[in-house]
């Protein structure tokens, strides 16, 4: 069976998106896959490129052959430079820089758990001190009852 690693299309008009599938090369485009490894989605800025480097060996090393739009997509994940077995050939994969809005939110996010933690604390050493005078009173409501009792014993002991 020829087996081919190409994309499958999915998303809306003029929204595209990929998959990286593997299949038998007579199926149609979007026809029964054996295998996803990936997804390409052209319209995010970088390009989102992910694919299973690990599965994309194994189909390269069984025979599968690559599309020319996927060979590229392997080329720039690094993926088909480590099949050939060349050395120090690195990905040219752009990573997404993170937002200035995503760092806000996280050092807010990171703030709120802060602010939560030391509330919590407080709460607790609060609820401890009214503990600790509450053991307090009860252990002087206790030292004085016997006083009371022995003081309306001597009475009764009076009178009799």
């Amino acid at each position: 069976m020829a087996v081919k690693i190409r994309l499958k299309r999915m998303g809306k008009k003029f929204a595209p998106f990929y998959r990286v599938v593997v299949l038998d090369s007579r199926k149609k485009r979007d026809g029964r896959v054996i295998e996803e490894i990936g997804v390409y989605d052209p319209m995010q800025e970088p390009s989102l490129i992910s694919i299973d480097s690990e599965r994309v060996q194994y189909w390269l090393g069984v025979g599968a052959q690559p599309s020319d739009a996927v060979y590229k997509l392997i080329k720039i994940t690094g993926d088909y430079h480590q099949f050939k077995g060349l050395k120090g050939v690195e990905s040219t994969l752009k990573v997404k820089d993170a937002d200035a809005s995503a760092v806000a939110k996280e050092a807010a996010v990171k703030a709120a758990a802060d602010d939560a933690e030391k509330r919590k604390a407080a709460a607790a050493k609060a609820k401890a001190d009214e503990e600790a005078a509450a053991a307090a009173k009860a252990d002087e409501s206790k030292a004085e009852e016997p006083v009371e009792d022995q003081a309306s014993g001597e009475a009764a002991a009076e009178e009799a």
